[in-house]
């Protein structure tokens, strides 16, 4: 990677981390939580390292994102650390100008059965130029920040799912 291409985000949920995590390791729970947002979740794998998972958008997920297919491969994940890091192979409009994507997102524990996500995305431009724009970073950003609120509104409206 090339040096200051990194973005830093947290996000504060308020459902337990031990419930997002469920729902983010399983494309089934995953394409629940996010009905409307996602048409089809397939994982090739068992869902640790090397599983591939596709996440076909719904049309007006895929209209936002400005692509209609996200896929990745699952560098590590630490069931007991409950951290995820993937290979992004094919994203949004921002990774077009990509050579290459990672990202990483831990899910920590916070008061009152809460949690905070911290996420990760280190990246090199097919240019070799270094970081993206402010604009740009936020794009590449938000909608990993927008699926983990589609999944905590979920779990908030349905309190003994994945409990």
């Amino acid at each position: 990677m090339v040096a200051g291409c990194v973005i830093a985000e947290e996000c504060a949920l308020a459902v337990s981390a031990e419930r997002m995590w469920k729902v983010s390791c399983s494309g089934d729970a995953m394409l629940k939580a996010c009905a409307g947002s996602f048409d089809a979740v397939d994982v090739e794998g068992d869902g640790g390292p090397g599983s591939v998972t596709t996440l076909t958008l719904s049309a007006a997920a895929a209209e936002a994102a400005g692509c209609s297919v996200v896929k990745s491969r699952v560098l590590a994940r630490d069931d007991a650390a409950m951290l995820l890091r993937n290979e992004v192979l094919e994203g949004n409009k921002v990774s077009g100008q990509l050579k290459s994507q990672m990202t990483e997102v831990k899910l920590e524990a916070a008061e009152d059965a809460a949690c905070v996500a911290k996420f990760k995305v280190e990246y090199e431009r097919l240019d070799g130029g270094g970081a993206l724009t402010p604009e740009d970073q936020t794009e590449l950003i938000r909608g990993y920040l927008a699926l983990m609120k589609i999944v905590e509104t979920y779990l908030i409206a349905n309190p003994t799912e994945y409990a």
